[in-house]
């Protein structure tokens, strides 16, 4: 059994984005009900939230916007860049708890001190772009964390699965000129849904050129067309990389129960995703994987997802 290292902490859930939004407090507790009910705690180290250096922020956003985003939050302001951006005047410090966690996971998985973790963390990042809040995500954890493994722990090659099924705009261009960062994002055609970002043809740019992989699934489609994706699509391109640890942004939100998307993915085809994740981490990774909690929001369904999740994670 591998050692698993589960980011919770109640102060994720101080980021109030308002009655009837979908990125609710409500989504962490079912995660962490979810694994308490299957037994699961005993088994993890469990990890506190831990706020953020600035240093390591300014990596990936500017400090306009990490400013911009301070003052806007502790004015009372409801909103930040998008109406669908709801926040309170807890958001500021709950983000840089949530980008400092991640943080602590990555030294602990550098360190030796777990072989892999989930990081249950909000408000979730992979929509953040360097000087915009997009998707109900401020600082992009995932980004972070990557800039953060290669500068403090020399990694050169960091590979970024994304599977939430609305495409990480805000991670593709922040390392879409990048070549020592392999994005690849399985998500609905753009065509249907929110960004409107991920089409195939984006591959990167300059330097970066190739080393970034848009899988489009229509709506409808389900299990058998995301493992045919992820065989075709994902498995060679890690196989010619070979990345040295591999980050998830985990988007439970093309469930079938879910209602942000139109995919139709099962419990079963979430966890063989993850299995094959773990797979390539073992290959080529030395079994380093850190998930990050993207979306999700079927309530009745986060519980089993994240306990099928975490339970891959332990088996290795």
């Amino acid at each position: 059994m591998k050692k698993t290292g589960y980011l919770h902490d109640s102060m994720y859930l101080l980021h109030d984005t308002g009655p009837y939004h979908p990125e609710m407090a409500d989504r962490l507790t079912a995660i962490y009900k979810g694994i308490e009910k299957a037994g699961l705690l005993d088994q993890l180290t469990l990890i506190p939230a831990i706020r953020a250096d600035i240093k390591w922020i300014e990596t990936v956003h500017t400090s306009e916007y990490i400013r911009r985003f301070e003052e806007v939050c502790l004015s009372g302001n409801r909103t930040f860049d998008y109406p669908d951006n709801q926040m309170c005047t807890d958001t500021y410090e709950t983000a840089f708890l949530a980008a400092g966690g991640v943080l602590d996971v990555c030294r602990r998985v550098m360190t030796g001190e777990i072989d892999n973790a989930f990081c249950a963390v909000r408000p979730p990042g992979h929509h953040a772009e360097q000087n915009e809040a997009m998707g109900f995500c401020y600082l992009n954890n995932v980004a972070i964390a990557t800039r953060y493994l290669q500068m403090e722990h020399g990694i050169k090659r960091v590979g970024v699965v994304d599977f939430d099924v609305h495409h990480g705009n805000g991670t593709q261009h922040i390392f879409e000129k990048d070549p020592t960062v392999f994005y690849y994002s399985i998500h609905q055609h753009p065509s249907f849904t929110f960004p409107g970002t991920g089409r195939e043809f984006e591959k990167g740019e300059d330097e970066g050129q190739g080393y970034t992989l848009n899988s489009v699934v229509l709506p409808g489609q389900g299990d058998d067309v995301y493992q045919k994706m992820i065989q075709r699509d994902l498995l060679p391109a890690f196989e010619r990389f070979k990345p040295e640890i591999i980050l998830v942004s985990t988007g439970f939100d093309g469930h079938m129960d879910d209602d942000m998307s139109d995919v139709n993915l099962t419990t079963k085809g979430y966890s063989w995703i993850m299995e094959t994740i773990v797979k390539l981490g073992g290959l080529y990774a030395k079994g380093r994987v850190i998930s990050v909690l993207e979306g999700g929001y079927c309530l009745d369904r986060l519980g089993e997802l994240a306990e099928n999740h975490v339970r891959i994670l332990l088996n290795g």
